[in-house]
Parts: structure tokens; C-alpha cells; sequence
């Protein structure tokens, strides 16, 4: 049998974030456009020549993007809403207008892809979308690689998934559902398919991560129909369909008994899935995802050899894959130097993956040195020290007692009535109370700042008397703005799950462990590898420094175990829900503290809840049971007289909304500037009672909304919430944000927020 290795896709941003700097640099039109095509082929040559050179038989192409893959095949198809094609401007500069939007224009909405931490720009579509190809982006980057003597197998999203994750405009009619315009989307597909089999792709692939999802039967049934379409064609290539993230279910004896050529199933996120005697799989390649593209430990190749194994007998051809595409992981673990040795050989950044996918398929090509290292556990060439991963030595007694110890009244809190009047009589906050989420733009200076006391330039004394000279500056710019609820900026933090795994024990942090989020957006998630305690309090300073600037309520701000937990690559070795206990105790330790230094308002973060919640619903109550009880955990310490807010962000909320109720929080404020408030309807719907602060103010946009345009959101949403639960808000943090956008944005929301006071008084 013939045996090859691939990767379902790879990170695109930059061993050192090479992308976002250009890109950054265009919008600030410190670059033109041919010098950021430059940083881009670059890019893309070198993991071409990169991934080759590490011995993988079939390279992923058309992986490549400037912000995101959707906004990416949104431009390819033609699918642009009229607002950008008025703008008058290039196709380029009309794809970042698409992304962060344009003077007056709003941009696309951000949701998560599925339950990762990535982020994608939804497509917008109605009853006069024409979709035509109006690009060559597959073709050119197909033929960039061949120029470099790389064969290449173009990734495309599949035109289901395209379909499935968009939604109808505000122009389409009520009936209208994207997947009306299957049958005209499916033609434009076979013609770029034609045009890639005549440039010389012998594969494309052909990703619908949409099937691991429940779907319909008339969802199902399109999946059948498409692609026995699709592989009817004359001229094509071959035809790859790939489903990650989760079991293809019912989809995959759909697919396998249509003539497409491969199917590529995640054999991680699924394991038990049942591939040995599946009517038509035999036919056809396998691309089998046995190596976790989604976290970071080292696989266990023995273990993953004998799965292989097992295959061989199910398929035609086999292949040797990741589960997804590698854009979720780092670029290389050698480079992180100052990482502790016993942590770093547990590890496989994206780079070792790909090492690790080749031996596999080196092992079963039946290469007997290698079979001899893995039975061995000895080193592996390519691979470091051996692939074994080594026992786990952070055990904590003490913590796992106390977690074991725990009783359901620790998860509860003052019934929320009883609540709602010690706290009006602690805070005195007006109707429509105004806030922002937590972070305040992150200036140069400040970025200075922990730059030099990284680098030993000053000393921690110098770098706390910058933090609290910036603190006392953005107290003073909120009392002049307006608003009622203050926070003290986070300038002392580098990122809302870092700076906490920084100080917790259980946690490691790289140097160069950069993921994109979004855009030009990166994170760098911490590592979470054994037991997590707090050694002593991670925020009461900063707090109480700004509170003593001010008469106003200054809130604690910390993140919740939830997002914590989705935000870090985690270990597998434990349920989750133990793990997200852990977390929760450091927390609720962490809010005691803030309590008896003075904070009467206390904001727990979780914008990831709805992120984590797994796509089958078979399976979401288990998450919701654990996800809800560490937040009560976090939370159930407080003081009736003390509020505690929580906040999310970019999801679809609907799948959740049980669970944000469940939550007990007194304040929730949410992400609703991008989609109209249509979460509120949601919140209706389940009769939530408590405040409520839907984001009327996108910030992951340059533009500055105008008081009308607030005040036009603010009278969406007190059609659902009452004045005096309503609170006033952005949609998220504005650390990415300049002052010179953030303060008049603010303040025309506090503006809005007085003319709606007129209106609707309490």
C-alpha cells in the first residue's frame, strides 16, 4: 500500500509574527503594496521550502492569508456586500474595509471558528448575491509553488461549510438562508476546480468542518448532492474532503460513498470513530489525523503506530496527517530557550509535528531503525530526546484535597434579589450605568516599560512607578469622560491569560509561542503542564492603587477559569472540569483579597465559554455542568453587597444561553455591537433578570461610532432589558485600540447613554 505524510494546513502568521508587522505597517501607510506582497511570498516560500525539506510527501498551498481564510473566499467568490464595493477602492484595501471597516462602514461580523480560539469574519449574503470567481488566488499561489519545483495541494473551504457559517444580510427577505444559493455557489466551485486541474493540482482539498456538527437531513442530504456533483465533473482533480474537530458522524458514510478521492477524518478530537469495512472507504485515500494539530504535547508514537496499523486494511492509500490544520499551535518548541527543560521535552510545536507525522510514515513504510526507536523509546532523529512523554511531577496534595473537599454551597451565592439591593445601596449607580471591560489601549511607552524591565533597562521599582503614573492617567481621562464604573487600564498586563499564568503555579510561558487570533491579532498561550495554586495575590495592588485615585467604584479585574483553560494549551492527562476547579480556587482566593482591601465591584472574564462548548449537542450539558460550576466556584465567596460582572465575546450565543444564566453573575456584559443585538432576544427568550450590558461600541474597528449611532443601539436593546438593568458599554477591551480612536468613542457612548436616560428614565 502506498503510504504518504501531509498536514491539513500550517501557521501562516510568521515564526516571528512577520505578517502582522507588515501588515500593521500597510494600514499605517508605512508600506505599499508590493513591499507587503514581498513579506508574503517570502513567507510562503519559506514554509514551502521548509515543510519540504523536513520530508513531507504532500504540502499544503492556498493556506496563506493576510487576515482570514472566510474573508479570503469571500473576496474569491464575489460574495462582497454593496457597503465595501462603494467605497471606491482597491481590491486590497477593500478586503481590510471588509475586516475593520472604513469610516462610516461597519465591518464583517467576528465569530470563533467552531471551538477555537481563532477567529473568522462571517459572510454576508441574500437573494441578489452572484457568486462568480472574481480571483486567482488558489491559481496564483499553486503556480508561485510550482515555480519553486513544490507541488502543492490547494486548501479551500468546502461550499457547504461556506455556506453554513455565513448569514443573511439585513437586506435579505425573511425566509431567506444562505443555503439557497448552493446550487449557484457549487457551479462556481466546478469552474475553479476545472481551472486548477488545468494548472496541474493533482489534489485539492476541500475542508467542511461544518459535519462534525449536528446537521440536518436536509444539510446531509446537500452534503451527498454537492459532492457526488463535484466529483462527477470531467476535468477536476482529485477530490479531498476533510472534516476536523470532531466525528463526521452521519456524514461520513455520506461521503464515502460518493466518488471523491480522500476523505481526512481527526482521529484525535475522534477516536473511536469506525473506519475498518466502511462501504466505499476502500476505494479511496485516507488522510488519517493521528497527530494533534489543536495542542502542543508530544504524541506518543507507539501508541499512534499501532492505530495506524489497524488502517491499513480500510483504504486504498493511507496517509499520515495532523487532525487539522497546524495554524493552532506555535511555529517551533527549539527556539524556547527559556523554557524549563523537563516542560520543554514534553512538547511538539508545529515544526515537530511535522517531524513527528514523517517518522510515522516513515515507521510504517516499514523502516526497521525507526520501528526499533519507537519500540525502544530512545531518541528519534528529528524528533529530541525520545518521544516518550515523561510522568507529570507537579502533583500539589494539598490542592487536589481541597478540590476533593468541595461541597455544592461553595458554588452559591445570595439569591441575585437580595443581591441587586445591597449592591444598589453599596454603588448608587444611575440607570444605564456606563463602564468599559477592562483594558485601556496599551501605549508605546508602556510596551517600553515592560520591555526594559524584561531586559534589566530598569528596575521593578522604576517600572511600578510608570505603571501607576499610567493607572492615575486613564482614572483621570474616565472621571473626565463620564463614566460611572472605572477600571485602572491593565497596563501592567501583556495579555489577559498570561499575565495570570505567569503568576500561578502549574503554568509555563514561552517567548515566541505566537497563534493568531484574529487579523493581525496574536496570542501567546501559556502551558499549562501540572496542579495550578496561587503563591500570593496577582492583582489587590494595582486595584487598590486606582481606587484610592477616585470616589468611584473601580472594578477588580481578573479572568475566569474557563477562559484561562481555553486560552492555554492544557493538560490532557485529568478531566477538564478538575483542571478548571484548580484554576477556579486560585481565583476565589484572588476575589477574598480584592474583597477585604476595599473592591466592591469584581469583573470575572469569560469570552470564551461559548468556545469550548463541544459541537455535538450530545455532549454540551457535561461541558455546561462542569464550565458554569468553576465560574460559581470562582464566584461564590463574594459578598452579597459585592457585584461581580462577567463578560463574552464574538461567539454565537444561542447554544449557551442557558449556561450565561446559569453563570449567577449580577453584571454580564457582551459582545452585540457587530450583530444588532441579537443576542438580547436570546436573553428574552429564557427570561433572564439580571444587569446586562450588550457592547454598543466595536472595538476591534478603527471607526469611531457616532452618539446617533449609540443612541440607535441603545434603543435596540431597552426593547429587551429594562433601563434600570441595562448597562452601557463597549464590546471588549481596548488594549488594541489608540487614544486617539477610544476617548471620543467613549465619549459619545456616555453621551448616548445620557440622551437615552432622558428617554427612558428608571
Amino acid at each position: 500500500m502506498n503510504i504518504n505524510t501531509t498536514v491539513l494546513g500550517y501557521p501562516r502568521i510568521g515564526p516571528r509574527r512577520e505578517l502582522k508587522q507588515a501588515v500593521e505597517r500597510y494600514w499605517a501607510g508605512d508600506l505599499d503594496a508590493s513591499a507587503l506582497a514581498d513579506v508574503a511570498q517570502t513567507l510562503r516560500r519559506e514554509t514551502w521550502n521548509d515543510l519540504a525539506g523536513r520530508g513531507l510527501d504532500v504540502l499544503p498551498g492556498n493556506t496563506f492569508s493576510y487576515y482570514d481564510q472566510m474573508l479570503d473566499h469571500i473576496q474569491l467568490f464575489d460574495a462582497v456586500p454593496g457597503r465595501y464595493r462603494s467605497l471606491g477602492l482597491t481590491d486590497l484595501d477593500m478586503y481590510f474595509a471588509m475586516a475593520r471597516g472604513r469610516d462610516e462602514v461597519a465591518p464583517l461580523e467576528l465569530t470563533k471558528w467552531f471551538d477555537t480560539n481563532y477567529h473568522y469574519l462571517v459572510p454576508e449574503l441574500d437573494e441578489s448575491t452572484v457568486f462568480r470567481l472574481a480571483g486567482d488566488k488558489p491559481l496564483a499561489e499553486l503556480a508561485e509553488a510550482s515555480a519553486l519545483d513544490v507541488n502543492t495541494r490547494p486548501v479551500l473551504i468546502g461550499p457547504l461549510t461556506f455556506l453554513l457559517l455565513s448569514k443573511p444580510s439585513a437586506e435579505a427577505g425573511a425566509s431567506f438562508q444562505p443555503l439557497d444559493l448552493l446550487d449557484q455557489l457549487v457551479e462556481v466551485y466546478a469552474e475553479l476546480l476545472a481551472h486548477l486541474a488545468d494548472a496541474g493540482a493533482e489534489w485539492v482539498q476541500l475542508d467542511e468542518p461544518a459535519y462534525v456538527a449536528d446537521r440536518s437531513q436536509a444539510e446531509l442530504d446537500a452534503l451527498s448532492s454537492v459532492y457526488r456533483r463535484l466529483s462527477a465533473l470531467p476535468n477536476r482533480p482529485k477530490l479531498l474532503v476533510a472534516g476536523y474537530f470532531g466525528d463526521l458522524g452521519p456524514a461520513l458514510p455520506l461521503l464515502a460513498a460518493t466518488d471523491v478521492d480522500g476523505i481526512a477524518v481527526d482521529l484525535v478530537a475522534a477516536p473511536s470513530v469506525q473506519l475498518t469495512g466502511l462501504p466505499g472507504l476502500a476505494s479511496k485515500q485516507l488522510v488519517a489525523g493521528v497527530v494533534d494539530g489543536r495542542n502542543i504535547w508530544r504524541a506518543d508514537l507507539g501508541a499512534i503506530l499501532t492505530t495506524c496499523a489497524t488502517l491499513l486494511g480500510a483504504c486504498a492509500e493511507l496517509t499520515i496527517s495532523t487532525s487539522c490544520s497546524l495554524l493552532h499551535v506555535p511555529y517551533d518548541v527549539e527556539v524556547e530557550a527559556g523554557l524549563d527543560r523537563d516542560v520543554r521535552k514534553r512538547l511538539s510545536f508545529a515544526r515537530q509535528k511535522v517531524d513527528e507525522v514523517v517518522l510515522l510514515g516513515r515507521a510504517l513504510r516499514d523502516d526497521s531503525g525507526v520501528l526499533v526507536d519507537l519500540a525502544s523509546g530512545t531518541a528519534v532523529p528529528g524528533i529530541g530526546e525520545s518521544w516518550r512523554r515523561p510522568t507529570d511531577p507537579s502533583r500539589n496534595a494539598a490542592i487536589r484535597a481541597r478540590v476533593e473537599g468541595l461541597m455544592p454551597a461553595d458554588r452559591q451565592r445570595a439569591p441575585y434579589d437580595e443581591r441587586a439591593i445591597a449592591q444598589q445601596e453599596a454603588l448608587a449607580l444611575p440607570s444605564l450605568a456606563t463602564t468599559t471591560i477592562g483594558s485601556f489601549p496599551q501605549t508605546s511607552d508602556v510596551r517600553r516599560a515592560r520591555a526594559d524591565l524584561r531586559a534589566g533597562r530598569i528596575d521593578q521599582a522604576a517600572y511600578d512607578a510608570l505603571m501607576r503614573a499610567e493607572i492615575e492617567r486613564v482614572i483621570r481621562l474616565q472621571e473626565s469622560i463620564g463614566l460611572d464604573v472605572l477600571v485602572h487600564g491593565e497596563p501592567e498586563r501583556n495579555d489577559m491569560v498570561q499575565y495570570f499564568a505567569e503568576r500561578l503555579d502549574g503554568f509555563a510561558t514561552t517567548d515566541l509561542g505566537w497563534v493568531q487570533s484574529y487579523g493581525t491579532r496574536c496570542v501567546r498561550p501559556p502551558i499549562l503542564f501540572g496542579d495550578v495554586s496561587r503563591p500570593e495575590p496577582m492583582t489587590v495592588t494595582w486595584a487598590t492603587y486606582a481606587a484610592s485615585l477616585t470616589d468611584r467604584p473601580v472594578k477588580g479585574m481578573l479572568t475566569g477559569p474557563v477562559t484561562i483553560l481555553a486560552w492555554s494549551f492544557v493538560r490532557d492527562d485529568q478531566p477538564l472540569g478538575d483542571t478548571a476547579d484548580q484554576v477556579a480556587l486560585a481565583l476565589r482566593d484572588e476575589i477574598a483579597d480584592l474583597v477585604e482591601a476595599g473592591i466592591a465591584v469584581v469583573q470575572v472574564d469569560e469570552p470564551a465559554l461559548r468556545e469550548l462548548l463541544p459541537l455535538r449537542e450530545a455532549e454540551r450539558k457535561a461541558y455546561l455542568d462542569w464550565s458554569v460550576a468553576s465560574f460559581r466556584l470562582a464566584t461564590g465567596g463574594a459578598p452579597a453587597r459585592v457585584q461581580i460582572h462577567t463578560h463574552l465575546c464574538y461567539s454565537e450565543f444561542g447554544a449557551v444561553i442557558a449556561g450565561i444564566d446559569g453563570l449567577d453573575a449580577d453584571v454580564t456584559t457582551i459582545e452585540a455591537a457587530r450583530s444588532r443585538m441579537e443576542v438580547l432576544a436570546d436573553l428574552a427568550a429564557i427570561g433572564f433578570r439580571r444587569g446586562v450590558g450588550p457592547g454598543v461600541y466595536d472595538i476591534h474597528s478603527p471607526r469611531v461610532p457616532s452618539v446617533e449611532e449609540l443612541a440607535g443601539l441603545l434603543g435596540d436593546a431597552l426593547g429587551s432589558v429594562p433601563a434600570d438593568r441595562l448597562w452601557v458599554n463597549p464590546d471588549c477591551g481596548l488594549k488594541t485600540r489608540g487614544y486617539a480612536e477610544a476617548e471620543p468613542a467613549l465619549r459619545n457612548l456616555v453621551a448616548a447613554a445620557r440622551l437615552a436616560r432622558l428617554v427612558h428614565p428608571s
